[in-house]
């Protein structure tokens, strides 16, 4: 569907005109505190970012949204550390839509990227510091002592006589001071919940069903709209029977939205069987003809195109390519794939004379306000955004066509209304990960080791509709990471890309470019190892001699997996090792072939350094989970197009990876005090290589497109 699209020159100049807001600031009982946002409130606005209840309740804002991460623990944990909080009686928030809410790293109030922890780390632990140093100063103060005499201590102030004041009661003195400039943050080894496992704030509220999801959010007289627009992308509705919906009980209203049509009812039920009702009809438009072989058709035939954009330059390929001992081509492709998410779509939207609430599971808070405001022609500061939790992500709810639906819905009934999508409105109608094609030459030595390495990237960008300003000279750089800058010790090295739109829409999803490159890179390196004649992970050690870090994570990981050891028979070994989002991950596998050709996978040991951790337990959990949605791309993961639509629809036929397929997975993490990684995406890359490169090992049969359940990998018959 036509979605509100803005350039980051276009989101500037509107943050500017939604600068007049105020945004609700604090913690204390009768004593609210307003930020102006046209101001932008200092890092040491603590009144953003806590709440001190009279019951001695510490409530931390978080600004990224909770869709099963963990910033939800995290983020409070840096806080109250550095505040001497008591954890027991933290809790977690989500902030409004304002000025102090922009991530620090792309200036966004947005999630993604892994930028979390990287982006707020230093801001709010001068937040927590700054409020534990004014706490302090108003209880000297109530004792006419000097501060240097009093000490924070687990939600408490202590003087050096024993006396203590709790700090609920002495949140409202605190509340009159002005923060100080530089507080003194705590050292590594003072923490008392940095670097330790705790226990997630969220978790009980999921468990007992009182969390909040977008499809959980209920008001008096909410209506429920389930949608439906053209199958083939680009297309409009041709005709329907809008009389034969209306005669279904319960419909209340037949909504136009762009590309399709809305059934508006008082439940879901009664308003997907309206929509089934419209019997609809669509032109179809110019996109009719588009299939996978069109598509792939034009990324092949672009490996040869003369309008490559250079990304990376290192010496001379070319001639160092001409004077190899031994040459290697290999070309590499990847298909679209969906997000999947659990909890589909959904929106709820509330439009008056006054303004727009909208409630919902959204990472892109910036983006929905600004959608809503170009639809209502409204001031941004008339639009409040209320996020819930998400039922998944991944990127996808980045986007914002959920929430112009119920935006264009609600104004036009003039009620609250809430947008359900089905799974196969949300499979068939995402903003799917690209589909892609990589070429490689590379030169070796008479050793074998490379001495010229070529690698031509063709595919779709993402940000040339999302954030068009962040393309340049012909280079998206989010195609291209993972491939642009090698950790390989590799004399000459040339880089380009050639951008190819084919009417599909893409978006963000988990690990971006990094999910393409990572499986072209690592698998491109065993084919050298093997044309070497020699392992694998020692290659990669000799490549890896000026990358230390690199060098530690590949070296950890195969000590811990016992590389090389004596396996069972049939059980072959792989590894991988990427970089992404600022941490390093490396992966060995442990897997096997039957002689039907159905691979078992029995091991994944994973190796990690994303610099200073926050919580070890999120890090684990955010490995596991990028390992898992890893092997379910690439084991499963396709989508196909065939008379430009998608031709899955549900997860019968865009199968996940069940209890029974995932194997143990085993976790290390690298102690660091390099900045903060991150830890939400870079667990997902190093996957698809590293099972490829397995199976190489286990069938001979050498993996160049996914997902893996397309291949015959039964054994050659003579």
């Amino acid at each position: 569907m036509k979605i509100v699209n803005m350039s980051r020159r276009s989101f500037l100049k509107t943050t500017a005109a939604a600068g007049g807001g105020l945004v609700l600031g604090f913690h204390l009982p009768g004593a609210l505190r307003f930020a102006n946002a046209a101001n932008q409130p200092s890092a040491l606005d603590i009144n953003a970012w806590i709440q001190i209840g009279a019951d001695e309740s510490i409530t931390v804002l978080v600004p990224s949204s909770e869709m099963g991460q963990g910033v939800y623990t995290s983020v409070p944990m840096i806080v109250a550390d550095e505040m001497e909080a008591d954890w027991q009686k933290v809790r977690a928030e989500m902030t409004p839509v304002g000025a102090s809410y922009k991530n620090p790293i792309f200036q966004l109030q947005a999630t993604g990227g892994s930028t979390t922890i990287r982006g707020w780390w230093p801001q709010l632990s001068k937040v927590g510091a700054a409020a534990r140093e004014m706490l302090v100063q108003a209880a000297a103060d109530q004792w006419k002592v000097p501060a240097k005499e009093c000490k924070a201590e687990n939600g408490m102030v202590v003087h050096s006589s024993g006396k203590k004041l709790s700090y609920g009661s002495l949140a409202s003195a605190a509340a009159k001071m002005q923060p100080p400039e530089n507080p003194q943050l705590k050292s590594p080894d003072q923490y008392r919940y940095i670097g330790k496992p705790v226990k997630r704030i969220d978790t009980s509220s999921k468990v007992n069903g009182s969390a909040v999801f977008g499809v959980d959010v209920d008001m008096p007289d909410l209506l429920v709209a389930s949608v439906r627009v053209s199958p083939v992308f680009g297309g409009e509705v041709a005709s329907m029977d809008k009389a034969a919906a209306m005669k279904v009980k319960g419909v209340k209203s037949v909504v136009p939205i762009p590309n399709g049509v809305a059934v508006v009812a008082d439940g879901y039920w009664p308003a997907k069987k309206g929509l089934d009702a419209l019997n609809l009809k669509f032109d179809e438009g110019k996109l009719a003809q588009t299939s996978d072989a069109t598509i792939f058709k034009t990324f092949h035939e672009s490996l040869d195109a003369s309008d490559a954009a250079p990304v990376h330059k290192h010496g001379d390929a070319d001639g160092a390519l001409k004077t190899a001992a031994k040459t290697l081509e290999a070309v590499y492709e990847l298909p679209y794939l969906a997000h999947a998410t659990m909890e589909p779509m959904n929106c709820t939207a509330h439009v008056t004379a006054e303004g727009c609430d909208i409630w919902g599971p959204t990472q892109g808070q910036d983006p929905s306000v600004w959608t809503a405001a170009a639809i209502l022609k409204m001031p941004p500061d008339k639009i409040r955004v209320h996020t819930t939790f998400l039922g998944g992500g991944f990127g996808r709810r980045f986007e914002t066509d959920f929430v112009a639906q119920a935006v264009i819905i609600a104004k036009a009934v003039g009620k609250p209304v809430k947008v359900i999508w089905s799974r196969e409105e949300d499979t068939q109608h995402d903003f799917y990960r690209p589909a892609s094609v990589s070429r490689f030459e590379v030169g070796l030595d008479k050793e074998g080791m490379p001495v010229s390495w070529k690698n031509r990237i063709v595919s779709p960008s993402i940000m040339t509709r999302v954030f068009p300003d962040f393309v340049k000279n012909g280079v998206d750089g989010t195609s291209v990471e993972g491939a642009n800058e090698l950790p390989y010790s590799i004399p000459n090295q040339h880089v380009d890309y050639v951008m190819r739109h084919v009417g599909i829409p893409v978006g963000f999803w988990r690990s971006v470019g990094s999910s393409h490159n990572a499986f072209y890179v690592e698998s491109m390196i065993d084919e050298m190892a093997d044309a070497a004649g020699q392992d694998p992970f020692e290659y990669r050690r000799k490549l890896l001699k000026d990358s230390p870090r690199h060098l530690k994570v590949l070296e950890t990981v195969a000590e811990k997996a016992g590389w090389g050891k004596s396996l069972p028979d049939g059980v072959v070994q792989g590894i991988a090792l990427h970089k992404s989002f600022e941490s390093i991950v490396g992966q060995v596998i442990e897997l096997s072939v039957s002689s039907a050709g159905e691979v078992k996978i029995h091991r994944m040991v994973c190796a990690v350094d994303c610099g200073k951790i926050v919580n070890p337990d999120t890090v684990i959990a955010q490995m596991e989970s990028g390992i898992i949605y890893g092997l379910t791309a690439t084991l499963k993961g396709e989508i196909n197009i065939e008379n430009g639509r998608v031709k899955q629809s549900n997860f019968h036929d865009y199968e996940m990876l069940r209890m029974a397929d995932t194997p143990e997975i085993e976790t290390h993490l690298i102690a660091s005090n390099d900045a903060p990684g991150g830890v939400g995406e870079p667990g997902t890359p190093p996957v698809a290589p590293v099972v490829a490169n397995a199976i190489f090992r286990a069938t001979g049969k050498r993996l160049r497109s996914l997902p893996i359940n397309k291949h015959d990998l039964k054994p050659a018959t003579s």
